[in-house]
């Protein structure tokens, strides 16, 4: 994906290198929250759930961030670093000027880059949860080493894959602008049961994809900037967090009904909706089959 016609976002916020602890009496430490993690993508629970019980816990406190050494980027995260930025910078402006059509003024998220763990108005961050975005402070967290396991573990290489992921979690952050969110996560605790309420799950994910390719027809159609390869590129990268295929590797069998994001297939499918169309309006997972 050609990328060069845009700077790097000023709305990154580099923490790397920084060391963030979370303090409680009987707190979770990193290893047991990234079991929890797993353990919530096997059994049907929303993994954000466990950075807001985390949080929210009674006696919680998070320290100040404790400054480490002088932080050193070798050449591959220097490159992921640049051209994150540079994807946050097409987002923001592709969704700036599809909400001023629309009347309507974009506030763009804060992108955050760490190491290992961060602080979040969510709870305590950690990079084995992978990419996510914390609404309670409208930003973005990503180690940028999943990229490497984006690539190495789950097969799906490419600065296409990398984009998608970007593109996928702000359009969690436009669904919280428009309220969308909050109307999903009021439908969630009104559901009569576990499975219904992982569909509604489900619903939010599907159509955080089909935002993403809404993004990246607009960016293209305006700026050539989609190569060859990149949308196989893009379907890889959503194919490997389907949940189904998560399930299979984690526990070697599949079950439907605690899919909390969607399927490879679902998940490639609203992809390709949004990046076809290029509208939000042919991303209604609100409603009907998915």
């Amino acid at each position: 994906m050609k990328l060069d016609h845009h700077q790097e976002s000023s709305n990154v916020e580099d923490r790397r290198g920084q060391r963030s602890v979370l303090r409680r009496g009987g707190q979770i430490g990193g290893v047991g929250l990234i079991i929890l993690f797993v353990a919530a993508l096997v059994m049907g629970i929303d993994p954000q759930q466990l950075l807001r019980q985390v949080g929210q816990q009674p006696g919680a406190q998070s320290a100040p961030a404790e400054p480490g050494k002088p932080y050193q980027e070798g050449q591959t995260e220097a490159t992921l670093r640049e051209r994150s930025g540079k994807v946050l910078t097409s987002t923001e402006v592709v969704w700036s000027q599809y909400f001023a059509r629309e009347g309507q003024q974009y506030p763009p998220p804060k992108l955050v880059l760490y190491t290992g763990e961060t602080e979040t108005a969510c709870g305590n961050g950690q990079a084995g949860m992978g990419p996510f975005y914390c609404p309670a402070d409208q930003k973005i967290y990503i180690d940028l080493s999943f990229f490497v396991e984006l690539d190495r573990k789950f097969g799906a290489p490419g600065d296409f894959a990398q984009a998608y992921v970007i593109a996928h979690e702000v359009g969690h952050h436009i669904q919280t602008v428009l309220g969308i969110s909050q109307k999903v996560n009021a439908r969630r605790s009104r559901a009569a049961s576990e499975a219904e309420a992982n569909e509604w799950s489900v619903r939010l994910e599907l159509h955080a994809d089909c935002l993403a390719g809404v993004w990246a027809r607009n960016e293209d159609a305006q700026f050539r900037s989609m190569e060859q390869g990149d949308i196989q590129e893009g379907l890889a990268a959503a194919s490997a967090v389907g949940d189904d295929r998560l399930q299979q590797q984690a526990q070697g069998r599949i079950v439907p009904e605690s899919f909390t994001h969607g399927s490879s297939e679902q998940r490639m499918r609203w992809f390709t909706k949004g990046l076809q169309s290029g509208t939000m309006d042919t991303c209604n997972t609100f409603s009907g089959p998915l």
